[in-house]
């Protein structure tokens, strides 16, 4: 059996205790040595295998995994942050697939939970942005026509960019062409929940020269919008004159929801927004 796992956004202790049961249990695991923080493999057992995907080519890695099948093995394929995020896991699956091997997944934290924790901040505030938009600036690898960052940009919700921290300067110009102020807040966090982590504020016009300034060139999230900024509305959940299956609006509250001063928690729970 494959057990494709998510090891999380870097701190070793975010891992999923499904995650990390898995890995004790592993005869075989290989792993992103690249990206995945290496105090994870302690969590193996002292007969385990590991191998290192970082130089391998997906032929390589599949046969690894097919010979492990023969022997009767558990696999871990253990990737950084969420596999289901540019984790390449799709076209591994297949191969397991025309070889008849069975595989799950185990869902991990993934770094863009991780930069926001370590923002102290929340993607979606009602009355600024109610969608979050996930993609990548077009590098080697190019992205589809219509999902072009600067076609991204219209939208005007917020934007978490991975695979993107050595292409500031075209996302600064992409950004700018699908209408982004160049004053609207953003963030640059490196390498989030490591022991090194580094969180930089700046704003869509400065990104380039942060990150230079900086020395970060890669292993960073980049995130651009009006949620990183002091002014939201205030959450209707925990509003006295908003009735909900638990509770009856307050008799005579205030039925006004004024802007949340900056010191003002949002609700992080989604009913009532």
């Amino acid at each position: 059996m494959i057990r494709f796992v998510g090891a999380g956004p870097g701190a070793a202790d975010l891992i999923t205790v499904r995650g990390a049961r898995l890995l004790a249990e592993a005869d075989l695991v290989i792993y992103a040595g690249s990206l995945v923080n290496p105090e994870l493999l302690d969590l193996t057992g002292p007969s385990c295998t590991v191998m290192d995907s970082a130089s391998m080519t997906l032929e390589e890695v599949v046969s690894a995994m097919e010979d492990a099948e023969a022997k009767g093995w558990s696999t871990v394929r253990l990737h950084t942050g969420d596999p289901a995020l540019y984790g390449a896991t799709r076209e591994q699956m297949d191969e397991l697939d025309r070889r008849g091997i069975p595989y799950d997944v185990t869902p991990g934290v993934s770094s863009l939970f991780g930069a926001a924790a370590a923002l102290g901040a929340e993607f979606t505030l009602p009355g600024v942005s109610q969608s979050l938009i996930v993609t990548r600036a077009e590098g080697r690898t190019p992205v589809p026509e219509g999902e072009r960052l600067a076609s991204m940009a219209k939208h005007g919700c917020t934007l978490a960019l991975f695979l993107s921290a050595g292409l500031l300067s075209n996302v600064e110009a992409d950004l700018r062409e699908g209408g982004v102020d160049p004053s609207t807040p953003a963030a640059i966090v490196y390498k989030a929940t490591w022991p090194d982590e580094i969180v930089l504020r700046c704003t869509a016009g400065t990104l380039a020269r942060t990150a230079r300034d900086a020395g970060v060139s890669k292993t960073a999230l980049v995130l651009v919008g009006r949620f990183l900024g002091d002014e939201y509305d205030r959450s209707l959940l925990y509003h006295p004159g908003f009735s909900h299956g638990f509770r009856t609006a307050e008799k005579g509250a205030d039925g006004a929801l004024p802007l949340a001063d900056a010191s003002a928690q949002p609700s992080s729970e989604a009913g009532g927004r």
